[in-house]
């Protein structure tokens, strides 16, 4: 008997893209002479930094770089269909119906006018001959399918009534209205915190096994990519550098650039780097044996029975119930939690950003009201944060000016010495902010803060939005910093594995209130409240036998 080999579903052969810079005819090479296959039913992962050309890959299979001046060469084959020379009926015929993509953004994907449902339908109606009706009852189908609760409702709301994490399982049931044989799936779980991003990467999972869906993630995150594919492919500069089974690579790496790109991934172990900001501190005094202080230091900020509420009368919301905590100087506290725990509304008030409704705010031991001189904040998205149309080191400028400073020649001088000290050019001083990477910018939100020389930094979500190495690198610059300046650190992450690196205490959020907290070592060793514990099973592993593991008590857990 004669056994034929199974067809790639996605053949990729010697890709290249580039894409057009100005009005000079030069041009930028994304994606360089790459090659790969994906069979039926396979799972493979894309990773590497941003601006590896990730993205690019992901956009090439669909043909999306039509009539935008990027320059394809190579082949490119999905389901059967050459990508590069289909026409438009045909590529028509290809998205939505043998393959599909999910988007990070789900609220860019989504049409905030329409109802989730219609839109599921006309995806539907798009590619099948079928009445209004069927299309509907296809869209709350999927949307049944994929985890949406009360789905014949859900499916008349808009994308503004949905949370990010419904968001994203509806833009998942939208890929799945045609069963496609592909799902592209495009940093899918970015934005969204450890246990929802665990509930999609379980969904991806089962719909696979079910419905024997093949796969393509695109990630920066290396522990995600652990947790949902079966191989490996790592791009720098638009290449691949290092490819195979998910476990050979991520156990033993051939490639220098693959071993350090799983270095930078934060682990929940305590680690020996820069980052174990108590243990280094610790060993100092351990060589160094000080004289025992008459009483401990001051805190730098205290919060006291802080109760902050939104809305009125039925609609009122209690965002923060209640919350005590003091922070030394020199300490990091850690603060994590779920989206909508109120973890940033903490942090806006530490900083006077919110006015408590109850409780209050102290700073060196007084009370304070309103923004704080002695305390500033590294928000999560520097690219929303910074003014597009003032230079980055007018920016800079902005907290000396608003303290008095009236010296031009000491305002330039000291914003030359910030960008210096965050790791950049001091000469870069009249470049936008468009002109750099996401770190390069977050490292100028840092220089920003350090402006006024403050006492304490809260920092919302400071790393969430960076490739890993681009994270450590900012981890790093912060706890440098930390450690010269003797600044009080409040982090603020999603990322439990990041709060561990950073932290000397943590407390854990939920619904407004801390329901954990202490020592980091204590907190991640010996969680005592469940909610801990369930937080800490959802943080992805780059072990892809312990996420099976994982994966199956979470299945068990749900089922019960």
């Amino acid at each position: 008997m004669t056994t034929h080999p199974v067809q790639p579903l996605v053949d990729v052969t010697d890709l290249s893209v580039e894409f057009p810079v100005g009005e000079s005819g030069a041009s930028v090479r994304a994606v360089d002479g790459l090659s790969f296959t994906l069979a039926p039913g396979r799972a493979l992962g894309i990773v590497g930094e941003s601006g590896s050309g990730k993205s690019t890959v992901a956009a090439a299979l669909l043909g999306l770089h039509r009539d935008t001046g990027a320059r394809l060469t190579g082949t490119v084959r999905v389901a059967g269909t050459d990508v590069t020379t289909a026409g438009p009926a045909e590529l028509r015929r290809l998205r939505g119906g043998r393959a599909a993509m999910v988007f990070q953004d789900p609220l860019s994907s989504l049409d905030p006018y329409y109802a989730v449902g219609d839109q599921i339908a006309e995806v539907h109606r798009v590619h099948h001959d079928v009445s209004r009706r069927a299309a509907r009852a296809r869209a709350v189908e999927v949307l049944d399918r994929v985890g949406i609760p009360d789905a014949v409702r859900r499916s008349r709301a808009r994308p503004h009534e949905f949370s990010g994490g419904m968001r994203q399982r509806a833009l998942i049931a939208m890929a799945l209205a045609c069963d496609p044989d592909l799902l592209i799936a495009d940093e899918p779980t970015t934005a969204l915190d450890v246990t929802v991003q665990a509930q999609i990467l379980d969904l991806l999972h089962g719909l696979r096994e079910e419905r024997g869906l093949a796969l393509l993630l695109v990630t920066h995150d290396v522990g995600v990519a652990a947790e949902s594919v079966d191989d490996l492919l790592v791009m720098k500069s638009g290449s691949a550098v290092e490819r195979g089974p998910v476990a050979t690579v991520l156990a033993a790496p051939t490639e220098a650039y693959t071993r350090a790109l799983l270095a930078a991934v934060p682990r929940l172990e305590p680690t020996d780097g820069a980052g174990a900001a108590a243990p280094a501190r610790a060993a100092a005094e351990a060589r160094v044996p000080a004289p025992t202080p008459a009483r401990p230091p001051a805190p730098v900020v205290e919060a006291v029975d802080l109760r902050r509420e939104f809305g009125r009368g039925r609609r009122k919301t209690t965002a923060v119930d209640g919350v005590s905590l003091a922070l030394a100087p020199g300490e990091t506290l850690g603060i994590v939690g779920e989206s909508g725990s109120g973890k940033s509304t903490l942090g806006r008030m530490l900083v006077g950003l919110l006015a408590p409704t109850a409780g209050e705010v102290r700073h060196d031991g007084t009370p304070t009201t309103g923004i704080t001189a002695g305390a500033q904040m590294v928000f999560q998205d520097p690219g929303s944060s910074l003014n597009p149309r003032r230079s980055i080191g007018e920016s800079i400028a902005d907290p000396l000016r608003a303290a008095g400073e009236r010296d031009e020649g000491a305002v330039r001088s000291r914003v030359a010495e910030l960008l210096a000290r965050v790791g950049l050019d001091p000469t870069h001083y009249d470049r936008y902010p468009h002109e750099f990477s996401g770190g390069q910018r977050q490292r100028v939100g840092i220089a920003r803060a350090l402006a006024p020389r403050p006492r304490l930094i809260v920092c919302d979500e400071p790393v969430s939005a960076l490739d890993v190495t681009t994270q450590a690198q900012v981890t790093a610059l912060l706890t440098e910093l930390q450690q010269e300046l003797g600044l009080a650190l409040v982090f603020i992450a999603h990322d439990l594995a990041v709060v561990r690196q950073v932290s000397d205490r943590v407390a854990v959020m939920r619904q407004g209130l801390v329901v954990e907290d202490g020592p980091v070592d204590q907190v991640y060793g010996a969680p005592r409240h469940p909610y801990t514990r369930r937080l800490l099973s959802a943080v992805p592993s780059l072990d892809p036998a312990l996420a099976a593991a994982r994966r199956t008590d979470r299945s068990a857990l749900t089922t019960v």
